[in-house]
């Protein structure tokens, strides 16, 4: 159970290509992807973390390949993971060739720092060679040294400029499984070039704030970056930076979609952050419940308010419901009507128990169908 959103949000129509198993673009879902931050060379600690990423809901990982052993690690890596691979190429040629036969779904480069016509052509047949796809990675950071003679600084003119200069080098050699970034790590930069980039191709759009900092201020960069481009219906994946776990880059790019009503997955919690009125301790509460359920992966909604005066009103547009109420008891809710009364002491056991009830049921139901 739901509110209706006020308005559904119009996605942008982009081509489609795909990413080893996940189609991007068109009106497949907007896919969540991390980096790893481990050696690429310590392939049981990638490995490790993959899975990880994928446990909590990741749809592809991006891996970094700086050298030989890196890009040839790839073989063994993706023996033991289901998330498609991106590798990470800058600069050298062969790591991207390497790359592409040892397993990965996609490279992402800029053909413009890859050098001479002839290697990115190589590039271009390993990677049709071997069914992969290619991101041309734009950064702010990082753009061609005439563009940035040509406009003085990073600019939302130049990161497009960059982009278009090297979405032709591939269309000139007939490729066309590609997808874009024009990251940095500015949010007014990044906003406006992706606003212009989108209005030029119909390539899919990877979105992302660059290098946007710790937990706490990156999330908020990056939520009003990338909130602000997929309301304006851009963007088909995305990428939340930060210096911190990849696991919570996942859990917050999954934030992100499901706030806007772009992806459903998991358990929703709609809490109060709690005041005097409090029947119950709601945050540990809530901080118990999400760790506990944190294995369902059917989308749920689950209501957390501390007294009646939101309470019933919450509860009457989610699936489970509980409102704090005096005498250690509160009321508990099911699809929106008063269930029954609970203690303090059986609220996160009796909660656990029909959030994993209906998921069950939801499950069967979608077999049926």
């Amino acid at each position: 159970m739901s509110i209706r959103p006020f308005r559904d949000i119009k996605r942008n129509k982009t081509k489609v290509i795909t990413v080893g198993n996940v189609k991007i673009g068109g009106d497949n879902p907007i896919s969540v992807q991390s980096m790893t931050n481990t050696k690429t060379t310590d392939i049981k600690s990638t490995i490790k973390q993959i899975n990880q990423i994928e446990e909590v809901g990741g749809d592809l990982v991006r891996v970094s390949c700086p050298d030989e052993a890196s890009s040839l690690a790839l073989k063994e890596i993706t023996k033991h993971i289901n998330l498609p691979l991106i590798a990470d190429i800058h600069f050298h040629y062969k790591r991207a060739l390497e790359a592409a036969e040892n397993g990965a779904s996609c490279l992402r480069i800029n053909p413009g720092n890859i050098g001479d016509k002839q290697k990115v052509k190589d590039v271009i047949s390993a990677a049709k060679n071997n069914n992969c796809s290619i991101r041309v990675g734009v950064n702010a950071g990082s753009l061609e040294k005439d563009i940035l003679e040509k406009y003085k600084e990073p600019c939302p003119e130049a990161l497009v400029e960059s982009a278009l200069r090297n979405v032709k080098i591939l269309e000139d050699e007939d490729f066309f499984n590609l997808k874009v970034s024009v990251k940095s790590s500015d949010v007014f930069l990044s906003l406006w070039s992706y606003r212009q980039l989108s209005k030029k191709i119909d390539y899919p759009l990877h979105l992302g704030i660059t290098e946007a900092g710790s937990f706490v201020p990156g999330s908020i960069k990056t939520s009003i970056g990338l909130g602000s481009l997929l309301l304006d219906g851009i963007g088909d994946t995305i990428r939340v930076s930060l210096s911190d776990d990849p696991i919570k880059e996942i859990q917050i790019g999954n934030e992100i979609l499901k706030s806007l009503n772009l992806k459903k997955r998991g358990v929703k919690i709609i809490s109060c952050p709690s005041c005097a009125r409090q029947g119950f301790n709601v945050i540990e509460t809530v901080k118990i419940l999400e760790e506990k359920l944190s294995h369902i992966k059917t989308p749920i909604t689950l209501s957390i308010i501390g007294c009646v005066v939101n309470g019933p009103g919450e509860a009457a547009y989610t699936d489970v419901g509980v409102t704090g109420g005096g005498n250690n008891s509160h009321m508990l809710y099911i699809n929106g009507s008063q269930f029954k009364k609970i203690a303090t002491s059986d609220l996160i056991d009796k909660v656990v128990s029909l959030i994993e009830k209906q998921d069950i049921e939801l499950k069967a139901k979608s077999q049926i169908k």
